[in-house]
């Protein structure tokens, strides 16, 4: 029998029936309960685009060194990039052979989009890799500031399964119908024309799974693309883990209801949802590399 606590009834057309709204807590008027989420911040807005270009710089080298904290290095595999506010047709990437956790602001190198060099730091060594997913991501799609991709080690696994993320917890839902998977493998990325498909493949979605490579993460802030990235590595861990233990036990992970993770993604999946998760991690770092890494 249901405790009589987690019951109640109300009244509609004369009748009486259990209702199937939550209980209030005591003393709690609905029109109280009704939270609202607080106003965010957002990222700062520049009048002067060569000053946004610095602010910029040095957030995308501490995603650098957020990315080394976390692990995603592999070697000298791994790239983000940054649109050029001043000259949009080009962006700055990672100077190939340099550790993620070393990058400085000074390290970082601008590329056009023929693969040209046209300023940045002492080592100025372009991932082809790098220019050819990257520069075609950027040609399609106007609205990304910043695309990540690395080879970390769960999205790796999971993208050897050739299969998109099932809907399985909160945070995934951040990725429902977001996400698409790319299913070719050529090898290393050199061929400008796979670049355009890898392109073509994501849409205008913020996520891909590149099958036997790894994942890929886009935003319109530094912020955004950086933390996709680190939750959709976190939801291939964790579903990774679920299908291993639900198989296990000869069952199967429990999915979230389409209807209820299109709400959940209005909260969890939107571009301000995004920077903001991402704000402790940068202030994190900030703290722990000081000013080092705006050198």
């Amino acid at each position: 029998m249901t405790p009589p606590s987690a019951t109640f009834y109300e009244t509609q057309n004369g009748s009486s029936r259990p209702s199937t709204k939550a209980p209030l807590e005591p003393g709690l008027s609905e029109e109280k309960a009704k939270v609202q989420m607080p106003k965010f911040p957002g990222p700062p807005k520049f009048k002067d685009k060569y000053e946004e270009r610095e602010f910029l710089k040095g957030r995308l080298a501490a995603a650098f060194r957020i990315f080394g904290k976390y692990g995603f290095d592999e070697g000298v595999a791994g790239h983000i990039t940054l649109r050029d506010p001043v000259d949009p047709t080009t962006f700055w990437v990672n100077p190939f052979g340099v550790a993620f956790s070393l990058i400085k602001k000074s390290d970082l190198i601008q590329v056009d989009h023929d693969g040209k060099i046209i300023d940045g730091g002492e080592v100025r060594l372009l991932n082809a890799a790098a220019f050819m997913i990257h520069s075609a991501i950027h040609q399609a799609r106007p609205d990304v500031m910043c695309a990540a991709h690395s080879h970390s080690i769960y999205g790796r696994t999971f993208c050897s399964l050739g299969r998109k993320l099932d809907t399985i917890t909160q945070d995934g839902c951040a990725f429902h119908d977001d996400h698409v998977l790319y299913e070719n493998f050529n090898g290393v990325v050199l061929a400008e024309k796979e670049g355009k498909d890898i392109a073509a493949c994501l849409g205008d979605r913020k996520a891909a799974l590149l099958q036997n490579h790894g994942l890929l993460t886009v935003g319109g802030t530094i912020e955004a693309a950086v933390f996709w990235f680190i939750s959709l590595e976190k939801c291939c861990h964790a579903q990774l883990m679920a299908d291993a233990a639900a198989a296990g036990r000869g069952g199967e992970t429990i999915k979230i209801g389409d209807a209820e993770a299109r709400y959940t993604y209005k909260t969890v999946g939107t571009p301000a949802a995004g920077w903001f998760n991402a704000k402790p991690i940068f202030d994190m770092m900030h703290v722990q590399a000081g000013a080092d890494y705006l050198k």
